[in-house]
């Protein structure tokens, strides 16, 4: 069994690595069934605010204990990776995009980051074994890195640090190795309401702290598939891709600093584009300007069908 010096160590190793790959934050907590957060997520399910995603609902055991997920789990890291950017879209009358999806995709430049830090925690550490996530099996991420002490989950139930704000990608490791655990950290939201306010369909409950998914504009344009619902018309704001409303009138994310990813740089055209060049926008012209994007999820036609929306 490891002494506290040697667990201590080991996250002391993990966070220099992870810091020199470009994660911001660094939290670790240990790998147990999610009791508290198996309630919620239930209530969430049985309202039926997952809307089509039917995922939501698959592996619900696996969802709530990694150590169903990854058998022989010990620990789970949370990291997290900034991406915000000041660089806004030229034409202001322009359908918006997310500002997560201006570069390239993060899941790939995420997941490259973390096999390296494993191989590295491999030879410092000693043998690991277990998984990396970003976004890419059923974890519950907002809730570890909660339990992690890297943020708060706010009324938006965006994951917040308060003195780095939301504009981040989270990933994890499970891993079979313990290392010294972390505490969570204090909510700060306190009275504030401006996400609410703000939510022009209403998905995040009058109280906070519980979103209606099927309501939340990112959903409309990037999770569902079939048509958007009409009850939604002139209620989108003009995002086209994803949305950052509840995040841009956050106070916390004037703490918000431009990343130093070269990767999640947009193509040159993209800020470019105006209002017209979006309506009359090309199969050609898509898969240029967002080549290796996570716009690519929705595809052609899946954006296509935001802009007309909107109009």
């Amino acid at each position: 069994m490891a002494t506290l010096f040697e667990l201590q160590n080991r996250a002391a190793v993990l966070r220099n690595h992870a810091a020199r790959l470009g994660f911001d934050m660094v939290g670790i907590a240990k790998a147990e069934r999610m009791d508290e957060e198996a309630i919620r997520l239930e209530k969430w399910l049985n309202k039926n605010h997952h809307g089509k995603m039917a995922y939501m609902a698959n592996h619900f055991e696996k969802r709530i204990d990694p150590t169903i997920l990854v058998p022989g789990a010990k620990t789970v890291v949370s990291l997290m990776y900034n991406y915000y950017t000041e660089k806004k879209q030229e034409d202001e009358t322009a359908p918006k995009i997310s500002k997560y999806a201006f570069g390239k995709d993060y899941h790939f430049i995420i997941k490259n980051k973390l096999k390296e830090l494993i191989a590295v925690l491999n030879e410092e550490i000693g043998e690991i074994n277990g998984r990396c996530f970003v976004d890419s099996a059923p974890v519950l991420e907002r809730d570890w890195a909660k339990r992690s002490g890297v943020g708060w989950i706010g009324k938006n139930t965006m994951l917040i640090h308060p003195k780095k704000g939301s504009y981040f990608f989270l990933a994890e490791l499970i891993i079979d190795v313990e290392i010294a655990t972390d505490n969570p950290i204090k909510d700060y939201c306190g009275t504030c309401t401006r996400c609410i306010d703000a939510c022009p369909t209403d998905a995040i409950s009058p109280t906070g702290y519980f979103m209606d998914g099927s309501k939340c504009i990112s959903y409309l344009t990037i999770e569902l598939k079939e048509n958007i619902p009409k009850e939604f018309k002139g209620k989108m704001e003009n995002w086209m891709f994803g949305c950052d409303i509840c995040q841009e009138v956050c106070p916390w994310n004037r703490f918000s600093r431009k990343h130093e990813e070269p990767e999640f740089e947009p193509h040159p055209d993209l800020l470019k584009m105006d209002k017209k060049d979006w309506e009359e926008i090309t199969r050609e012209v898509f898969n240029k300007v967002f080549k290796k994007s996570a716009v690519k999820r929705t595809r052609f036609s899946g954006l296509k069908r935001n802009i007309d929306f909107l109009d």
